[in-house]
């Protein structure tokens, strides 16, 4: 991949916003969330409810955190896998907070309630965006990176 200019400036900072989300991805989603079920001094509902405020929070961050990744990539013109990789975040972020996070906040409601719920799938299709959020910040940030000259950089240092 050729760079596309000779300004590093909006690879730079598509890089550092990929990596920044992933880290704060990894570190929500996939180390506190699932930690704070294993305390057993934490009871359900109360471990539910800090879930749904933490992942509302976390919503609007992310709403933030697309809309610069999106200046980034799209308006200096990145690469196509590079705009690719981005509106599938985007697209995963959306899916997440218009459709399963409401789904997912009312059936934390209602367990808090007391009410049994059957198992819905609405989770699982959620971990799932989350994975594939991650792999799309992946992308993003290695493609961000390789045009910068960094696999430019990895080749001289392993010669």
């Amino acid at each position: 991949m050729a760079p596309r200019s000779t300004d590093p400036f909006p690879d730079a900072v598509a890089a550092f916003i990929a990596l920044a989300w992933l880290g704060m991805l990894l570190g929500i989603s996939f180390l506190a969330t699932p930690v704070k079920f294993q305390a057993h001094s934490l009871d359900f509902p109360v471990a539910l409810e800090v879930g749904r405020v933490t992942f509302a929070t976390y919503s609007k961050v992310e709403w933030g955190l697309s809309l610069l990744l999106v200046i980034a990539t799209f308006f200096p013109k990145a690469s196509r896998p590079e705009i690719v990789f981005t509106a599938a975040t985007v697209l995963v972020v959306a899916v997440q907070a218009l459709w399963l996070l409401p789904i997912l906040d009312a059936r934390v409601e209602a367990v808090i309630s007391g009410k049994l719920l059957l198992p819905s799938m609405h989770h699982t299709i959620y971990a799932a965006g989350e994975v594939a959020k991650a792999a799309a910040l992946v992308a993003v940030a290695l493609i961000a990176l390789f045009r910068l000259g960094w696999r430019d950089d990895v080749e001289r240092s392993s010669a």
